[in-house]
């Protein structure tokens, strides 16, 4: 297991939206009841093992996500690992 942490973002105070993946994020809350944080924790983990794509396919057949939402995840996740 990894100690690595990807946080969620928080969304911005001034009127404007979140960017990117993260634009995704509160439809993936509301469409599967979790908090973001508890997704990103796991693919935090799945990406220490594999490939994105196959990430991907976990969370769609694992947890019922659909693509465009766990790409979302998997793609925010990278870039900000990326930037550790």
């Amino acid at each position: 297991m990894t100690s690595t942490r990807v946080l969620a973002p928080e969304q911005p105070n001034d009127g404007s939206k979140l960017k990117g993946p993260a634009s995704y994020f509160a439809s993936i809350e509301s469409t599967y009841g979790k908090p973001i944080q508890e997704w990103l924790d796991l693919v935090v983990v799945e990406l220490a093992d594999h490939p994105h794509m196959r990430v991907v396919s976990t969370l769609k057949s694992e947890h019922g996500l659909g693509h465009g939402h766990a790409n979302a995840i998997v793609a925010y996740v990278k870039a900000a690992l990326a930037k550790q």
